[in-house]
């Protein structure tokens, strides 16, 4: 397939198009960046590796004139990948600036999809209102997660009008290697220092995913014939509390550092978040031959390659 990939810097999409062109895949990757220089830290890490598997195209934003040029030239599906994320932790995050952002002019972008015949995957969150399984009322979790539901909805509107076909990727939360520095790279990091780290909401109930398998998951759908106006697939991975997560982390760190790593488990007192959201499709079903064990081999050597005490 002749894939056009929007949202190609982040870690997923790093690692969406990796496994797309695994499969042989043709992939243009877009960038908003006028230079793939301008990407720093782990983001440049990442970049760098998609310069050597995809056709990559700078300063490009959704929805723009460029954007339009080149989607006209063709593609058997549009992988919308990328959503506005500045400062997308606050309460003060405006969702209203990110949602024009993430389906400018949807409306021709839909119709140049139809005229093309190209399909449109656009990828999702549990974090939005009412995706995945959990705690009730199932809310967005965020001004962020709101405009990524009002994404959807505006995707699900303008593909059913024109009668296009719309596969709908819900993403949990994917761990592993390129991964920002958040809660795993914390743990080690407080490892490596010869510390025990302390996970201060271990009660959450969360679906954290190895990235490769979500990968894979993606790369399912993307190929997948659609027989209905919207295909969803809703990929799952470790549905378990955060506490348990990370002892399931330690654990996989220890036996292959040969070390007995350990987590402090604090009383989780604040819950501003629901209690439970995770995903439905158990993706270890739909790939039962997934080598979990190279995953946390590949895990560790990795931030072995970023933490070299961790070996000491």
């Amino acid at each position: 397939m002749k894939v056009l990939f929007t949202g190609s810097s982040s870690f997923t999409g790093y690692w969406f198009i990796r496994t797309l062109t695994e499969a042989g895949h043709e992939v243009t990757a877009l960038f908003q960046a006028n230079e793939l220089s301008e990407y720093t830290g782990i983001r440049s890490d990442r970049v760098q590796q998609i310069q050597k598997q995809a056709r990559c195209v700078t300063g490009i934003s959704f929805g723009d004139s460029l954007f339009g040029e080149l989607l006209a030239e063709g593609y058997d599906i549009l992988c919308h990948h990328g959503a506005d994320v500045t400062n997308y932790k606050s309460e003060d995050f405006n969702f209203a600036e990110a949602l024009a952002k993430n389906t400018k002019n949807i409306q021709r972008i839909v119709s140049v999809c139809k005229e093309k015949n190209t399909q449109i995957l656009l990828t999702s969150s549990v974090f939005e209102a009412g995706q995945g399984i959990g705690s009730k009322p199932m809310r967005a979790f965020s001004p962020y997660g709101l405009s990524k539901t009002f994404t959807r909805e505006a995707f699900e509107y303008f593909a059913l009008t024109k009668n296009i076909p719309l596969k709908i990727f819900t993403i949990p939360n994917p761990v592993g290697p390129y991964e920002e520095p958040r809660f795993t790279n914390y743990l080690v990091k407080t490892w490596a220092k010869g510390d025990v780290p302390s996970v201060n909401t271990p009660d959450y109930i969360r679906d954290n995913i190895p990235v490769d398998l979500l990968a894979k998951c993606y790369v399912l759908l993307a190929e997948k014939q659609a027989h209905h106006s919207i295909e969803r697939l809703n990929p799952s991975g470790y549905v378990e509390s955060q506490g348990e997560f990370a002892i399931r982390f330690a654990r996989e760190f220890s036996r292959r550092l040969k070390k007995d790593l350990q987590v402090h488990l604090n009383k989780q007192t604040e819950f501003t978040e629901p209690i439970m959201r995770v995903n439905t499709d158990r993706a270890k079903n739909l790939f039962p031959d997934w080598d979990e064990n190279k995953f946390w081999d590949d895990w560790v050597q990795y931030y072995v390659h970023l933490y070299p005490t961790l070996k000491t």
